[in-house]
């Protein structure tokens, strides 16, 4: 188990910051990025690591199989090959899933079969019983991808994805995934300063004026505290033959002792806000189960109200919602109550009659005249609306939210041009 080629998918765009991530908390040095994951060769204790302490990967997988198919018979035959009974019994529940690219196989559904049956007919061979398969709740995932070629094997040790930390009960519409929002605090830079900080009084101020049920906050938070992102939920390799426990609690227990403690007296450092006070009530719940609360500074207001938190500058990071919601603008929460065409696109508007355009054009005045040397990172599908913020990005990070492509847009904030005196009334 010292010599396991292991795979990490994650969203499209964050693959160079999972592999720094990667890196830092294995120390292994020699990694393959392809798009969609990273590949490394480790150690099952790195596996162990990896799901309690990556923030940035959906799962973390162990490559058992990987060669050239021609049709689904081969993929039997592949799958018939791999030792299962060395990661789990016959009394335990499988499932297996199967994705593909370029993939000439008519039905995925019925490969995908031909692999479950490949493992079930060796168990029968080898243990004289078949596993069950359970769909809903299994006690062992199995993954497979398909190309135009090539057929590759995988044993979950993950579980439940990993966006799923533990600690958010409270959410609302549509909800930023935790895994997004960690590589939109990294795409910053922030948590590098955060992890950095010689005092939680040196890291800088984080502000997200839309924040939801507070994803984004909690998740810099945890940053800055050293909380290890998976040291409050259950994991798939608990199930599996390699699993010792005593293993994973000296893990747990070392993640533990690496936090950092919050001092007696220190102000808030990471700040956010939403005009729906129902949501902000769900943040403040979530921060309570993921032990950052003393952090955060969470309350209800208008986006074009907030101020800044404190003298020193700092990052503002949003995800303001888009398309049928225009929840940052003033009436957060609230569905567009009709739908107005303007410059030939569709826009909705809110219950005052705001576009998203108008709020967006408010919001950036509003930074201009209060946020003088911070820097704005937003995240948003429309690559034109920088223009009509009347911004210039200084950067520009892809990234998917889900299936939408999205770029995360940072602006150099400057203090607003005082307006020339008008010589007619001097």
């Amino acid at each position: 188990m010292n010599q396991l080629q292991i795979f990490l998918p994650c969203a499209a765009g964050v693959e160079d910051f999972l592999a720094a991530e990667v890196q830092r908390i294995t120390g292994v040095d020699s990694l393959q990025r392809s798009r969609g994951g990273v590949s490394l060769e480790a150690s099952w204790r790195d596996a162990l690591l990896l799901n309690l302490h990556s923030r940035l990967a959906q799962r973390v997988l162990v490559r058992l199989w990987h060669g050239t198919y021609r049709a689904e018979q081969d993929l039997y035959t592949a799958a018939a090959e791999v030792a299962w009974e060395i990661w789990f019994t016959p009394k335990q529940t499988i499932k297996v899933e199967l994705t593909a690219q370029h993939s000439p196989l008519k039905s995925l559904n019925f490969a995908a079969l031909r692999i479950k049956d490949a493992v079930c007919d060796r168990f029968r061979d080898k243990r004289g019983e078949r596993p069950s398969v359970d769909t809903q709740r299994p006690d062992v995932r199995l993954f497979g991808h398909v190309t135009a070629e090539t057929l590759t094997l995988y044993i979950d040790t993950t579980g439940e994805p990993l966006f799923k930390r533990g600690w958010r009960e409270d959410k609302g519409d549509a909800p930023l995934k935790e895994t997004l929002a960690a590589a939109m605090i990294v795409a910053t830079g922030w948590d590098a300063l955060a992890r950095e900080a010689a005092t939680l009084a040196d890291v800088p101020p984080l502000v997200d004026p839309c924040c939801g049920s507070g994803t984004v906050p909690i998740e810099a938070a945890q940053i800055a505290l050293r909380i290890a992102p998976g040291g409050q939920r259950r994991f798939g390799f608990e199930k599996l033959l390699p699993f010792q426990p005593h293993v994973w609690q000296a893990l747990r227990d070392e993640a533990r002792a690496a936090e950092r403690p919050w001092p007696e007296g220190q102000a808030p450092i990471v700040f956010g806000s939403d005009v729906a006070f129902r949501m902000v009530d769900f943040a403040k719940r979530n921060a309570e189960r993921a032990r950052v609360a003393q952090a955060i500074e969470l309350r209800g207001g208008d986006a074009l109200q907030r101020l800044p938190p404190s003298p020193r500058a700092g990052v503002l990071l949003l995800n303001p919602p888009y398309g049928e919601r225009i929840a940052a603008a003033g009436v957060a929460g609230r569905n567009a109550a009709e739908r107005a065409r303007v410059g030939g696109r569709e826009q909705a508007r809110d219950e005052d009659g705001q576009t998203a355009d108008a709020f967006f054009e408010r919001l950036a005045a509003h930074w201009k005249s209060h946020y003088a040397g911070w820097s704005a990172w937003l995240l948003t599908p429309d690559l034109k609306l920088p223009g009509r913020m009347r911004f210039k990005e200084s950067r520009r990070v892809p990234l998917w939210n889900g299936p939408i492509e999205c770029r995360l847009f940072r602006f150099d904030l400057t203090a607003r041009a005082p307006r020339p005196a008008n010589p007619d009334k001097a």
